[in-house]
């Protein structure tokens, strides 16, 4: 594994982490505890310690599950970072709550089911540039922190084109940026990278496989089960980016391969980004993951040790 410094950060982050959402149960199963330790425990084999998760992933019922797990483990293994912003009401329901009294009480019931008494990186979760823009939320969040709740702030940008929450991030004291990116979602690369690398934000690639299209796992025409979240997906949509990951698998992706390695590893050369955090299903799509690092040989200006 392979390690870098999350931006303005004393964090020195694993460059595959692990994305949480599955545990939530909108990826069309629902999780045990013993198959959510069986996933962390390899992950922390291979020397990932970055998990990802949020407070509506379920009605913080990842929180959950990473929790009860951490509890049982060396806490100082890992790097938790949560989101806030939203109510679960049930799978694919959710409402926006940003005020900074119900964003409190959001941390206290992450803390609660982490089982934590401090969250490495808290981040602002896909909200409007008008509750971003809220003095009153960033106070409180920062009073917060000095009362050792939480370590850093980070924003998970909805849009992967919100310049105007990246640039702000200084302002607000937000030292990471959460974006989608992969080798179908280039669109950070024109303006979101270039201010994460201004301000020395560190960079989470989220859906870095594309919801798995970027697996190479699924040809044009793939069909998805209605609990499956690739269900609610424009079909026409779906065939065209299917299409395009067989022609990358056959003109960019060197021969023997692994596609979905190779595409992590296609996300982490650039520059800006930190880590990549993948979603997983089980223990071997972890190990999968992790393989990745080893496909990044070229230097990059984050790289640490631990």
């Amino acid at each position: 594994m392979k390690y870098r410094r999350l931006g303005g950060t004393e964090l020195n982050v694993s460059v595959i982490g692990i994305g949480t959402w599955q545990f939530g149960g909108e990826w069309g199963r629902e999780y045990t505890q013993a198959e959510a330790d069986a996933i962390l425990d390899k992950g922390h084999e291979l020397g990932i310690n970055l998990i990802d998760t949020a407070e509506c992933y379920g009605d913080h019922l990842s929180e959950k599950l990473i929790g009860d797990y951490i509890s049982r483990r060396n806490r100082e293994d890992w790097i938790i970072a949560t989101k806030f912003g939203h109510h679960f009401h049930d799978l694919f329901s959710r409402t926006d709550a940003f005020e900074a009294s119900g964003v409190a009480a959001q941390l206290d019931a992450s803390l609660k089911a982490l089982k934590l008494d401090y969250i490495d990186l808290y981040q602002f979760h896909s909200g409007p540039d008008q509750a971003f823009d809220s003095d009153e939320l960033w106070t409180m969040l920062d009073k917060q922190r000095e009362a050792g709740k939480i370590r850093f702030l980070g924003t998970s940008i909805g849009s992967n084109d919100n310049l105007h929450q990246t640039e702000s991030s200084t302002k607000v004291g937000s030292r990471a940026i959460q974006v989608v990116y992969n080798r179908l979602d280039r669109k950070p690369e024109e303006r979101v990278f270039p201010s994460c690398q201004e301000q020395d934000l560190g960079v989470l690639a989220r859906v870095p496989l594309a919801s798995g299209y970027l697996s190479g796992k699924y040809k044009p025409g793939a069909v998805f089960a209605g609990n499956d979240v690739r269900h609610r997906h424009d079909a026409e949509a779906t065939r065209l980016k299917l299409e395009e990951v067989e022609r990358i698998g056959r003109e960019e992706v060197p021969a023997g391969v692994d596609m979905a390695s190779w595409a992590l590893a296609w996300c982490l050369k650039h520059p800006a980004v930190t880590t990549v955090i993948p979603g997983c299903k089980d223990p071997a799509q972890v190990e999968s993951n992790a393989k990745a690092a080893e496909l990044v040989t070229e230097p990059h200006p984050q790289d640490a040790s631990i």
